[in-house]
């Protein structure tokens, strides 16, 4: 059987390019977000540029962003380049930008910048040209993104943090630590937070010395240690993810040794970390046909910690020449300062304990919510929306756009390719709505059953 190993060359794109830009709007605002607004946006990530860009599509231009962070997607590069990512596993079309209408999307956008892409970067837009996977540079991302919130009115976001949403008769009311804001219509697009250990690691509470999530300083080295250095850290990663692949990486280019905790048999490389089937609409139709038990089951059965085929040669070839020790089929039973405790009595010894756990989603149970939990969550910790609008159910002038989102949507919900299937039908209804004057509720007996 051939098996099909990308080229390690892919993971290295430059980071940091001047990319040419339009005009910036200036410093954003530090006063409280506008009293009254037709549409609130709650959160800068992707998926609120996403849905920014489609409600402008739409005409809808009276939309205030709200966000802790002082840029669009700011967070999220931020982790990213905090692990040294350099390219994204999403392909050329998954992208925050809107699809049916005359717009630039993220591969034109590459295209219109060939002069400033490496051959290996133009190999990849080649490959996305002729229907193949492809991977797309940080770099390249950042900038279209830029150029996206450029366009399409992004650039009206507040920081604020927000604490609360909640419908008030008809109106939504959005409580902020800089004041109180009320819109027509809300859209909740809170990302999700890093998973926590299990208390009984350690006790709870802060970590150990030495011991640090992923989005902490000190999970990954700097990127000035970044070269092979002998006498370096040893350092123990644990987690099964295309994260944990980064921290690994990032710590064998430091030179350091690395012990790698994987609870799994084996790892496990594939180009998505979901069946690439539930991007497409058969697929999204097979999940949406089943009963809430079934599709929770799936959510759990096709989403899984995987990893780019283009850390396979890399990481095959460290654990051959002995700087990498992979322990499959572990799970920890304590973390202490410099040590890792395995079910099987191994203590793992390291410099530096590196914890990639996964995420959660906002607004599920288990994180945090902006709703109250009777509207966040239905009985099965889900919440209720109506799979035609993506509205909670119990309060439908509150949208949906993101991982909460996956018990309608699927396992493909929580990517940039579901947050434009999303946004589609949020911007929809919330147009619809503000020329109507009022949302479009869900018919009695219609929920995310059909």
């Amino acid at each position: 059987m051939t098996v099909f190993l990308p080229a390690p060359q892919l993971l290295d794109s430059p980071r940091g390019r001047p990319w040419p830009s339009l005009p910036a709007p200036g410093d954003v605002p530090a006063d409280p977000p506008p009293s009254e607004t037709e549409v609130a946006v709650v959160g800068a990530g992707p998926a609120g540029l996403s849905v920014v860009s489609a409600l402008w599509h739409d005409g809808v231009r009276d939309v205030v962003v709200l966000d802790r962070d002082p840029a669009p997607c700011a967070r999220f590069f931020a982790r990213i380049d905090r692990l040294g990512q350099r390219v994204l596993r999403s392909p050329y079309e998954h992208h925050p930008g809107v699809e049916g209408y005359r717009d630039c999307e993220l591969l034109d956008f590459a295209r219109m910048h060939w002069g400033r892409l490496t051959p290996v970067e133009r190999r990849e837009i080649r490959m996305a040209q002729s229907g193949h996977r492809s991977v797309v540079p940080v770099d390249v991302f950042e900038a279209y993104c830029e150029h996206l919130s450029a366009t399409h009115g992004m650039d009206r976001v507040r920081r604020a943090e927000v604490r609360e949403v909640r419908e008030v008769d008809d109106r939504v009311r959005i409580t902020t630590d800089t004041g109180v804001a009320t819109a027509r219509f809300a859209v909740l697009c809170p990302g999700e937070e890093r998973r926590e250990a299990p208390t009984g690691w350690w006790g709870g509470g802060p970590t150990p010395p030495g011991v640090h999530y992923w989005d902490e300083p000190g999970a990954a080295p700097p990127p000035s240690l970044r070269s092979p250095a002998p006498g370096a850290d040893r350092v123990v990663v644990v987690g099964a993810g295309l994260t944990a692949a980064h921290l690994v990486t990032a710590a064998l280019g430091s030179g350091a040794r690395v012990d790698w905790v994987v609870r799994a048999e084996r790892e496990h490389y594939q180009c998505a970390d979901v069946n690439a089937s539930f991007f497409r609409p058969e697929g999204r139709a097979r999940f949406e046909g089943r009963d809430r038990t079934d599709r929770r089951a799936m959510l759990r059965a096709h989403r899984r910690a995987s990893i780019m085929f283009e850390f396979r040669p890399r990481l095959e070839r460290a654990e051959s020449e002995g700087s990498l020790v992979v322990h499959r089929a572990r799970t920890v039973l304590a973390v202490a300062p410099g040590a890792v405790t395995l079910d099987d009595g191994t203590r793992v010894r390291g410099d530096r304990i590196a914890l990639a756990l996964g995420t959660v989603p906002n607004g599920v149970a288990g994180g945090a919510s902006l709703l109250a939990p009777e509207i966040a969550h239905g009985d099965d910790g889900w919440p209720d929306l109506d799979p035609r609008t993506l509205a909670h159910a119990r309060s439908p002038r509150v949208f949906a756009v993101g991982a909460t989102t996956s018990m309608v949507l699927g396992p493909a919900a929580r990517n940039i390719d579901g947050h434009r299937v999303a946004t589609a039908r949020v911007a929809a209804a919330i147009a619809g709505g503000l020329r109507r004057g009022t949302p479009r509720r869900p018919e009695v007996g219609v929920g995310v059953d059909g």
